[in-house]
């Protein structure tokens, strides 16, 4: 069985801050599990008796090859995805960079990276869960 399609997968998504003030982002390639070929807010699927923090950083870890540091809880994501018969929840973290250099680990997976002010995210480019927890960036940032 399949998390995400066979059952609710639960995964976790990082908004990777660096000292500059600037998002990381990545660009899901043309093996992604969904949502080819858009931006997103990285992250990954939660293993069993793995906690959502430790997932992230462990998929940052595996996928682009830095280390970060888990602030706290941004939003919660309904990424329900219909047309591609997949369903997630998945909590976004505000996440610090910490150290190493960010590069593409898993090619197959993602075809892009980059540090992007948050004006100039592709909004209209990003996957589904991405576009909602930038919403959610957008409020908290204006609250503060």
């Amino acid at each position: 069985m399949k998390k995400g399609t066979d059952y609710i997968g639960v995964g976790a998504g990082a908004i990777i801050f660096n000292k500059d003030g600037k998002v990381f982002l990545a660009k899901r390639g043309a093996e992604a599990r969904n949502e080819k070929h858009r931006w997103e807010f990285p992250g990954g699927g939660v293993e069993f008796g793995e906690t959502l923090e430790n997932a992230l950083v462990r998929e940052i870890r595996e996928e682009y090859g830095f280390v970060i540091e888990v602030v706290q809880l941004l939003d919660v994501v309904n990424h329900i995805l219909p047309e591609e018969k997949q369903h997630w929840v998945s909590p976004t973290y505000l996440c610090r960079y910490k150290n190493g250099k960010p590069c593409i680990k898993e090619p197959h997976k993602c075809e892009e990276i980059g540090w992007f002010n948050i004006g100039a995210i592709p909004a209209k480019d990003l996957s589904r869960a991405s576009q909602k927890s930038l919403q959610s960036l957008k409020k908290y940032l204006s609250a503060e």
